[in-house]
């Protein structure tokens, strides 16, 4: 439990540092007081990340729960239309391409039996 709730709250930390990292990295010591934090984080003895997340992550997760779930069935329902839409686009491609394919592929075939003679046809061995 211990290890999820870091995870989490790093994760939200990293997202947040993304964008703040243009804004405040000009910052004195910057860089610095984002290891402490880090390090605050992971100290077994402060368990800041057990702190924030019980304190801030757990409450607004749990109070948004209904709306998360809903939104999670929504990706879920527009996945499965996505990739059912680029199965049918990929399966009209592929059989496009066959198509093209053995269109050029007999013509050339008929092209090179074209270029022999019925002397040369009756020599090749029936295989």
């Amino acid at each position: 439990v211990h290890w999820m709730m870091y995870w989490i709250v790093f994760a939200l930390f990293m997202t947040i540092e993304t964008f703040t990292d243009l804004l405040i990295s000009w910052f004195p010591f910057y860089y610095e007081m984002k290891m402490a934090f880090v390090i605050w984080l992971l100290f077994p003895y402060t368990r800041g990340a057990s702190l924030l997340y019980r304190k801030f992550v757990h409450p607004t997760l749990s109070h948004r729960e209904k709306d998360i779930d809903t939104y999670i069935l929504q990706a879920r329902e527009r996945g499965y239309e996505v990739m059912l839409h680029l199965g049918k686009r990929s399966l009209n491609l592929a059989a496009t391409a066959a198509v093209q394919v053995a269109t050029k592929g007999q013509g050339a075939l008929a092209g090179r039996l074209r270029s022999f003679s019925m002397q040369d046809l009756r020599s090749i061995p029936d295989e």
